[in-house]
């Protein structure tokens, strides 16, 4: 009964959480700790640090632990795939349409308006990356290696097409070097 509870659960939060993962927060907290009582308010807090130090969103994070908590293996992976499977249900009817109507004008138009914009969304993200907590060592007098570590990891990936991977790994070991 308790797999059940936790797949239907997660399955609502799913459906109906909207503004990513921090808005579905409040949903978790509400029928996790209010309804439920599977935990305490500071293990769900607990939950919610967890859940934002490990990579990936949040809301699938919290499902994981929430659900390892409640029922085990199999309540992580329930929980987990139930917060995700709204999202993958309607990804593939969007894709299926998408696919069906790639000739189509309205659709190839509007698909390739969306370029710039989206250009934009990853170029805003980029700029909100360009503070003091990720440049620490920039300005007159500083060693600027995390200007150095940027600039080089880009023309490496933009003009010379090196696996970004390869240049996280070597970002990561000059950043223990000097950092």
């Amino acid at each position: 009964m308790i797999y059940l509870q936790l797949f239907w659960v997660y399955l609502k939060i799913g459906l109906l959480g909207f503004g990513g993962g921090y808005a579905m927060l409040s949903m978790i907290q509400f029928e996790v700790v209010e309804k439920h009582g599977w935990m305490t308010l500071s293990e769900f807090a607990d939950v919610v640090a967890l859940s934002q130090m490990t990579p990936g969103p949040i809301s699938i994070n919290c499902a994981t632990y929430v659900g390892y908590q409640v029922g085990g293996i199999f309540g992580s992976l329930l929980a987990s795939m139930a917060i995700v499977l709204p999202s993958l249900v309607l990804l593939y009817f969007v894709l299926r349409f998408l696919f069906k109507n790639k000739d189509n004008f309205i659709v190839k138009t509007t698909l390739k308006n969306l370029k710039p914009f989206i250009a934009g969304l990853i170029f805003a993200a980029a700029l909100l990356m360009m503070n003091s907590a990720n440049f620490p060592d920039v300005g007159l007098g500083e060693n600027n290696i995390s200007i150095i570590i940027c600039a080089a990891t880009f023309i490496c990936v933009f003009f010379f097409k090196v696996n970004p991977m390869l240049l996280i790994a070597i970002a990561g070991v000059t950043g223990i070097i000097f950092f």
